[in-house]
Order: structure tokens, then C-alpha cells, then sequence
């Protein structure tokens, strides 16, 4: 398969590359801009520069160095070329803004227009590139990969091979110990389970596990879809992580030192406190028809013993038509035209609830169905973020914002009550479907809501063909 190759040049600029909207920077930083002079040395190093793109998982895209010193009509070709390249770095080469529906995750705002000028008065304008990027080691751990899969070429050979016969429960095969490590590598697996070139019980749970996530019959048996499911190409891993930095591109480079991060590809919180993780957990997120939302949206109060207006779309599609009998069942009654679901352990939104600012209506909470964080994929709510130990993390919240007196006041009363907090504290809810192992080095985990194919397009990847996931098992809570 021979895979497109995307202009981003002073003739061909893709629509959806936001990489060379520099229209964000202000009028003083272009006329700055437009004093500045290229020199044939500048010039060599922007082309140097470019050359280096694959470092950023950018090879794909091109970015053409036209124009010479001098005039007018060179200077400006080069301008652009050299600051469509910076804002690539500095912010992504797409906009995640038009390739989600809803996307308010706070990005970069350099003022590349000002800083082209400086480094051209310079003459370090490879130094000033070479600094857009993020500077991070996970960001140095992907483009190290990146590369390293890149010297292999496009050939998408399979790691484990298929056999002419499926593999059963019990067997042996001198491919287990390969299909053990993406089952470890995919969270399905423990470390340590499978044992020579047996296909044991352990294996066997896991593949069954794996199978019904993705919608294929769970009988253990590793076929033709099981494998494709287990088989990482060089090519498809090369691709994931190439969305992956510019996933991290996104990002802002200097984020609060106190935040709540949330992957909801590996529905997995992180808890940022003065610049330390203080704390990891499970979550269960939105499941792929009613996915949770890439937002920067902050917890401002927490809401003890909280009750639930279900929404009018669960309302008309899970509850219409159901009895009194099952309203009493689950505390719930009429209110004005709503059903609302009253304060309780059987609530669905748990016992407590981390009230965000947002005009989406998500937000964190607790739930009483605990047996979905055993789940290896938790994409399975209505949209909102459920919190494993959710009273322990509002705990640990509130003594951290000395308000541990008023929580456990407000809790005692049984009643829905709110405990504003001090200060806000930013949530991030984002997607990124590369995790690192305890030695730093990346691994590539589902893509469950498909969203990476609408990055790696951008950046000039085919999509992927692999299956999707199609997990069970949600309730009717949020």
C-alpha cells in the first residue's frame, strides 16, 4: 500500500492543518516578523531543520523550502514555509478543534511570528525549532521509537504469524510467548501468567476477555480475528505513536502544577498535586456511541450524597415505559417533568459528585457499580467520568484543600449538600493510546473510540484496519 504524502507549503496548504495558522499571534509580532531578514545560512538551517521532521513523526507530511534571500517574494515564501514548520512543532499540525466535535483542552499559544524574528537576527533559527517541541522524556521515548520503527519500512509483517490451524485451549506453539506479551502489553494479562509454549487457563481467560470486548464469539480459540487483534505491525505501531506526539503537541507545555489528568483511552485519572503525581486510578469513561468529550473543564465544589436528573436521552431510550414499580426501586420519582433519582448508596451517581464547569454536563463521580473497574476496557458509561474509590479520592481532595471539616460534615447529613472549593482545580480530559512500561519505553494500547484515525489522516497515515471495540456491560447511570 503506497500511503499519501501531505503539502503543507506556501503553494499546497491542507484545510486541516492548523500548523499554519499563525493568525494568533499579534499585529507587533508580524510587523516583527516582516522586518526580519533571511540570510542563505538561515535558510540551510530551516531546510536541516525539515529534514529532521521524522523526528516529530512528521515525514510524512512535506514542507517545501522555496524562495531565496533577497526579494520580497523569496523572503515571504521562506516566512511562511518557516512558520507553517514552527507551528507544527509548537502546536500540532492539525487542529484538534475541527477533528473532534468538542475539544476545549487548553493548547499552546506561542508567538511564533516574534520568535521567527529573533532567531533570525540571531542566526539560530535550528536552535528555536529545535525548542518548540515538547522537551519532555516521553516525548524523546516516542520519537526515539518512532524512529527505530521507521528504519524497518512500510512492510506491515505480522509478529505473530498465522498458523493454518486455529490455536485451541491446551495446545502448544512456539508462538505463545509472543501472544503472552501483547496480552500483558494490553492489560488482559498479568505478568508472569503464561509459562513456556503452552496455551494455558490463564491465556485462554484472557483471550476470552479480549474477544468479547471487541464483539467475537469468547471461546478462547485464536484465529484469524483474534490475531488481528494481537498483531501489532512495525507500520501500525510507527503510526500510533507518530498520533501520539501530536497528540502531546496539543498540549500545553507548562501545565497547572496542581490538576487532575484523565486518559480516556486507558480510562485511567491522574492526580497532579505542586507538581508531583500524588495518586492513580482507574475510571470508567464513556463507551464508544456516547463518548466522553477531550475537555479542560475545572472541579470547583464537591457534592455529598448527590441526587440525579437523568437526562432526557436516557430517559426516553432506557427508562420509557418502565413502572412505578421500578421508579421506587431505584429512589426514583417525577419532579417537574424530570426523574430525578434520590441521595443513596444505590444512586447512580455514587455518593459523591466532583462538580465541573462545562456547558457538556460531565463531570466526575462515584458509582454503585463497582465491578466495572475490574473491566480491562471501561468505556462504558453515558459520557460522565466515574472515579474507582471515588470517596477516597473526595477525601483526599478535601484535606488537600483544608476543607476535610466541611466534607465530612456535609457527608454525615445524608442529604444532597455542596462544599465549594478554595480554588478550582483543572481537569483535562484527553486521548492518548500510548502508555509507557516501568522502563520508559512506550506501548500501544486499543483505540477504542477509533479517534486516531482522524489524527494520523492529518499527518499522512492510512486508517487503521483493525477491529473495534465493542464493549458491554453499561448501566443506565451517567
Amino acid at each position: 500500500m503506497r500511503y499519501g504524502v501531505f503539502a503543507c507549503s506556501l503553494l499546497v496548504l491542507s484545510s486541516t492543518l492548523s500548523g499554519c495558522d499563525t493568525s494568533t499571534n499579534s499585529a507587533q509580532s508580524s510587523a516583527a516578523a516582516e522586518d526580519a531578514r533571511w540570510t542563505d545560512k538561515a535558510v540551510e538551517q530551516l531546510r536541516e531543520a525539515i529534514d529532521r521532521r521524522a523526528a516529530h513523526g512528521l515525514d510524512r507530511m512535506r514542507f517545501t523550502v522555496e524562495g531565496k534571500p533577497g526579494s520580497a517574494e523569496g523572503e515571504a515564501a521562506l516566512t511562511k514555509t518557516a512558520l507553517c514548520y514552527a507551528a507544527a512543532l509548537a502546536r500540532g499540525a492539525s487542529d484538534p478543534a475541527k477533528l473532534n466535535t468538542i475539544y476545549s483542552v487548553p493548547r499552546p499559544d506561542p508567538r511564533l511570528k516574534a520568535g521567527l524574528a529573533d532567531a533570525l537576527a540571531k542566526g539560530k533559527v535550528d536552535d528555536w525549532l529545535s525548542g518548540l517541541a515538547p522537551q519532555d522524556d516521553n516525548y524523546r521515548a516516542l520519537s526515539k521509537a518512532y524512529l527505530a520503527l521507521r528504519k524497518q519500512g512500510d512492510t506491515p509483517a505480522a509478529i505473530i504469524p498465522e498458523a493454518a490451524k486455529p490455536l485451541e485451549p491446551g495446545a502448544r506453539d512456539p508462538r505463545i510467548p509472543a501472544i503472552a506479551r501483547q496480552l500483558v502489553a494490553s492489560d488482559y494479562l498479568g505478568g508472569g501468567s503464561a509459562h513456556g509454549d503452552t496455551y494455558g487457563p490463564a491465556m485462554v481467560k484472557a483471550v476470552q476477555r479480549m474477544q468479547a470486548d471487541y464483539g467475537i464469539k469468547p471461546d478462547g480459540v485464536i484465529g484469524t480475528e483474534a490475531l488481528a487483534i494481537l498483531n501489532l505491525s512495525d507500520a501500525d505501531r510507527a503510526r500510533a505513536i507518530a498520533v501520539a506526539m501530536e497528540r502531546m503537541r496539543w498540549l500545553d507545555r507548562s501545565p497547572p502544577a496542581t490538576r487532575i489528568d484523565v486518559n480516556l483511552a486507558s480510562a485511567r485519572l491522574a492526580y497532579w498535586r505542586d507538581g508531583k503525581l500524588t495518586d492513580t486510578r482507574k475510571v470508567v469513561v464513556g463507551k464508544p456511541e456516547t463518548e466522553t468529550p477531550q475537555l479542560g473543564s475545572p472541579i470547583y465544589r464537591l457534592v455529598a450524597n448527590p441526587t440525579w436528573t437523568v437526562p432526557r436521552s436516557i430517559q426516553s431510550k432506557e427508562i420509557a415505559g418502565k413502572g412505578g414499580a421500578y421508579l421506587r426501586r431505584n429512589n426514583m420519582a417525577w419532579k417537574d417533568g424530570w426523574i430525578v433519582q434520590q441521595p443513596g448508596p444505590k444512586n447512580s451517581l455514587g455518593l459523591v459528585k466532583f462538580d465541573m464547569r462545562n456547558e457538556h454536563q460531565i463531570y466526575l463521580h462515584d458509582t454503585p457499580a463497582k465491578q466495572l473497574f475490574s473491566e480491562v476496557q471501561r468505556q462504558r458509561s453515558h459520557g460522565c467520568v466515574r472515579v474507582e474509590d471515588a470517596l477516597g479520592f473526595a477525601a483526599m481532595l478535601a484535606k488537600d484543600e483544608g476543607i476535610e471539616a466541611e466534607w465530612e460534615k456535609a457527608r454525615a447529613t445524608g442529604k444532597e449538600s455542596f462544599v465549594p472549593l478554595p480554588r478550582e482545580i483543572p481537569v483535562r480530559l484527553t486521548y492518548q493510546t500510548i502508555l509507557f512500561d516501568e522502563a520508559g519505553e512506550p506501548v500501544v494500547r486499543a483505540d477504542p473510540y477509533g479517534w486516531n484515525d482522524r489524527v494520523s489522516a492529518t499527518l499522512g497515515f492510512p486508517a487503521s484496519e483493525g477491529h473495534r471495540l465493542r464493549p458491554s456491560g453499561a448501566d443506565i447511570g451517567p
